[in-house]
């Protein structure tokens, strides 16, 4: 199976989970709703979702009686997905470090879940299907501190440089102003 997403493989590293037995839809939620955090960070919420001090919010597939939660609207515990998607995190989380990247500096780049072969449960007459998901996720070594440091003291210099250009020029209409009051009398 092929990855979906473009792959720098000095920077990022992945970990690809095929036929998981887990919900499309609530794969699709807890993806979106760990993408761009923090790994360490990405990995605590996720446990925290299976002690059911945090939900995650539902967006896309809220319908059908899902229960509001306390500041954060429609919400669940998908105990199962979160299982499965720490598992796939971990194993992000080891290809990293055998590929030399900075294990603690990593951010989820990509994740997403994709539909699995659709398989029938074994002696069913009523023809039940199985629930099964392909979820890809791939990590990138977040940049240093001190690169976003200059960046940040870049965009302070640029706002400031912007902020004096229009004061120069509304003293220089000013002054003009002035000139032409004093030749007209």
């Amino acid at each position: 199976m092929k990855y979906a997403t473009a792959y720098d493989e000095k920077r990022m590293a992945r970990a690809l989970g095929i036929a998981l037995p887990i919900s499309m839809k609530k794969s699709v939620e807890l993806c979106s709703f760990i993408r761009g955090k923090e790994l360490p960070k990405a990995i605590s919420l996720l446990e925290r979702v299976l002690d059911e001090s945090v939900a995650i919010p539902f967006r896309r597939y809220a319908k059908g009686g899902t229960g509001h939660k306390p500041g954060m609207g429609p919400g669940r515990y998908p105990k199962k997905a979160c299982f499965e998607v720490i598992k796939l995190l971990r194993q992000a989380q080891a290809n990293a470090k055998n590929k030399g990247l900075d294990s603690a500096n990593l951010v989820v780049n990509s994740i997403l879940a994709k539909k699995g072969a659709q398989a029938w449960h074994f002696g069913r007459q009523r023809r039940r299907r199985m629930k099964r998901t392909h979820i890809e996720v791939i990590v990138t070594e977040a940049e240093k501190k001190a690169a976003q440091a200059t960046q940040a003291t870049k965009k302070t210099e640029l706002t400031k440089g912007k902020a004096k250009k229009p004061a120069a020029a509304n003293s220089e209409a000013k002054a003009a102003g002035a000139q032409k009051t004093s030749g007209a009398k």
